[in-house]
């Protein structure tokens, strides 16, 4: 007879030690509406002390915002600053495959979890291109700045970015370039962002007569709402059409428009204080929200002119959930250093990005209006744009690569 032997053989699978520090990051609960921001700066933290990095905790906005540094041959030189946001966006769990804030990686190597796009992984990206920096023999000639904030994710205000501009702590920095977070890309170009669209929320109130619901009752609240309403739609029928006749005559994109959508719409008598309402009187009052995104090609002053023209009615009025009066962008020429270096160090590793107007916002408009250069890129691509949506993912391979890519592009920014 014949004998058997039979080897029983443990495979390893090596995990790259970036990924660990990427997937404990995500699962500390930073999204709103409670993120733990005191979480977030302990286990960052701790990550600058292992890993031999200078870092201090500045709580002059009402909420800690973490700065560490490298300090450079020149510290007079302007620095290059590597910022992100620590705050996410909440997740709805019934409409994950899995705990969204568990970070699961699966066979593939994909990591679902909130924040995986938005921008936590950029943030550890950060941290391990420091790391490395800081390992090597060589300082930098200019100072390299890391700044992890709160509050991006409800527009930034209040303990947020917005603030810390206007502080002298942030004047200390002397910023000179910053890097902030961008999009995924699904083709295989990465997309940089030299500006973006400044968000205005408008609050549109109208007051008019009243009467009974079965009689003609001239100069009403909705009538008048509406009027506007209908001319503020036609301007936004007219952006779309520029947008997708430009994708085949002019290469338009989404940041290159603004966008208008009517996000809220009141009106009606509630029946004694209830949910019920009284159908048959006519209200006094009606009210319409628009999320607007103006492109930094538009001039600010003359689209609040605009605004104003579309509630000249008697018994119009508007107002601002949020408005800004500024919004730069970094140009791109070749009086930009900045700039000539990035696409250079883009070149050398044969990466091919397209410049930008991010659709959205981000911190880097608080940066830009203080007159810094500011880029947004994320070094993901071939990945489906998954920021604020269900079953956000980043696979590992590509999260590595983008430390890579971040290697090749910083350290030649620090050493202009």
């Amino acid at each position: 007879m014949w004998g058997f032997i039979i080897f029983t053989i443990t495979v390893y699978i090596h995990t790259d030690p970036s990924v660990t520090v990427f997937r404990k990051f995500l699962q500390i609960r930073t999204d709103h509406p409670n993120p733990d921001y005191e979480g977030s700066t302990t286990f960052l933290l701790e990550k600058a002390k292992e890993y031999g990095i200078e870092a201090e905790v500045y709580r002059g906005t009402g909420s800690p915002i973490v700065i560490m540094k490298i300090e450079g041959q020149d510290p007079t030189l302007p620095c290059v600053c590597l910022n992100s946001h620590v705050d996410v966006v909440p997740a709805v769990v019934d409409c994950w495959k899995v705990d969204p804030f568990s970070a699961f990686k699966d066979e593939k190597g994909d990591i679902y979890s909130r924040g995986t796009q938005d921008m936590k992984c950029v943030a550890i990206q950060f941290l391990e291109v420091a790391r490395l920096i800081k390992q090597r023999a060589e300082k930098p000639k200019r100072n390299l700045i890391l700044t992890f904030v709160p509050d991006e994710e409800i527009g930034g205000t209040g303990k947020g970015m917005e603030l810390f501009v206007e502080h002298e702590r942030f004047r200390q920095l002397n910023i000179g370039l910053c890097i902030d977070e961008g999009l995924a890309s699904p083709n295989d170009t990465f997309t940089v962002f030299y500006g973006e669209r400044a968000p205005w929320w408008v609050h549109v109130t109208a007051v008019g007569n009243v009467g009974h619901g079965s009689r003609f009752i001239e100069g009403t609240a909705v009538e008048k709402l509406m009027r506007t309403v209908n001319k503020m739609l036609q301007f936004r029928d007219d952006q779309f059409n520029i947008l997708h006749k430009g994708h085949s005559e002019c290469g338009k994109k989404l940041g290159d428009v603004t966008t208008l959508n009517l996000t809220v719409l009141k009106a009606g008598l509630p029946e004694n204080g209830g949910n019920a309402y009284n159908y048959n009187v006519i209200p006094a009052q009606a009210e319409a929200g628009f999320d607007i995104r103006i492109p930094p090609t538009v001039n600010l002053q003359e689209f609040l002119e605009q605004i104003k023209a579309w509630t000249a009615e008697e018994g119009l009025s508007f107002t601002f959930a949020n408005y800004t009066d500024r919004n730069e962008m970094t140009h791109l020429n070749q009086d930009n250093k900045w700039w000539s270096c990035f696409q250079d160090s883009c070149k050398q590793i044969g990466i091919t990005i397209v410049p930008e107007i991010f659709p959205a916002a981000t911190d880097s408009r608080f940066i830009r209006n203080k007159g810094i250069p500011a880029f947004g890129f994320s070094p993901i691509n071939n990945t489906p744009i998954l920021l604020h949506d269900h079953n956000e993912f980043l696979n590992e391979k590509t999260f590595i690569k983008g430390i890579d890519i971040y290697m090749n592009i910083i350290p030649n920014l620090l050493n202009l």
